[in-house]
């Protein structure tokens, strides 16, 4: 497998641009499969806007709010986890909501961890392109092990926070990032495919997408990790994460949400002060 290479903006690509020379895909079935489940250039493109959607109806359910059932208070995921573990006689009330908190801190957690180690590796820039970017395999950090780690990372993220959120607003907000992510990952890799070829269709038989999985590993590439980069543009993971940690034990979900909202805030802040910032020649080929 090669080493991996600077990724090229600039080059005119749009996004789920196919090149016009012949295609190195070698897996009729597998691109077909892409083709049928893959995002469009839109959701691509405006992803990040559709995930602010998403947490907007998981946290506000507007169905549980108006009309004749509508309660100003409805249960959250929190609340509801535990009593379901207190009714089935598998713990106190007290213990169930300490089992769903430690579970909750914990995938929070690694939610961050992973975010940040592949953003560290991939580099900003790539991650929040409007447009796909695609210029050589990379297998070092967590992409030896996952080939969407960031996914993955997004996707513990968002099922931490959702135990904030209404019970039916967390099923709505957790089905839709799901699906979300799924239409996501086949673009991506139905454009990979097609711009990378052989080296890429390798590199899918070694490394599952986004479960681990105990597969033998391609070699590392040389690509080296900018930590504080991957820490700084994962402000909204990293800060929700720290907010879970610190205030869970308090048990106050009106708390933690208006922590998440600042993390939010500030994550939009860092987002825009980075995106305008000069794109370093060393990634412009």
């Amino acid at each position: 497998m090669k080493s991996a290479a600077p990724v090229r903006f600039g080059e005119g690509n749009p996004a789920f641009a196919v090149p016009e020379q012949k295609s190195h895909s070698s897996h009729p079935s597998t691109v077909r499969d892409g083709i049928r489940l893959k995002a469009t250039r839109f959701e691509f493109r405006f992803r990040v806007a559709i995930i602010c959607v998403l947490y907007f109806l998981g946290f506000f359910a507007p169905w549980e709010r108006f009309g004749a059932a509508a309660s100003p208070y409805p249960r959250r995921l929190w609340s509801w986890l535990a009593i379901l573990l207190a009714r089935n006689n598998l713990l106190s009330l007290g213990n169930a909501y300490l089992v769903v908190t430690i579970a909750t801190v914990t995938i929070a957690i690694l939610g961050a961890l992973l975010r940040v180690w592949g953003t560290a590796y991939l580099g900003n820039f790539v991650m929040r392109h409007p447009a796909m970017q695609a210029g050589a395999v990379m297998a070092a950090g967590p992409y030896r092990y996952l080939r969407n780690p960031l996914y993955l990372g997004m996707m513990l993220t968002a099922s931490a926070v959702a135990v904030l959120m209404p019970v039916s607003g967390a099923v709505v907000f957790l089905a839709g990032m799901l699906l979300l992510t799924i239409r996501l990952i086949a673009a991506e890799e139905f454009f990979l495919s097609a711009q990378l070829g052989p080296d890429y269709a390798l590199y899918r038989k070694s490394v599952p997408s986004i479960l681990p999985m105990a597969r033998t590993r391609p070699a590392a590439s040389p690509a080296r990790p900018r930590w504080l980069q991957g820490i700084v543009a994962e402000s909204f993971p990293v800060g929700t994460a720290a907010c879970f940690a610190i205030l869970a034990w308090s048990y106050d979900a009106d708390l933690l949400t208006r922590c998440i909202l600042v993390c939010f805030g500030g994550s939009l802040i860092v987002h825009a002060l980075i995106s305008t910032r000069k794109m370093p020649a060393a990634m412009i080929r």
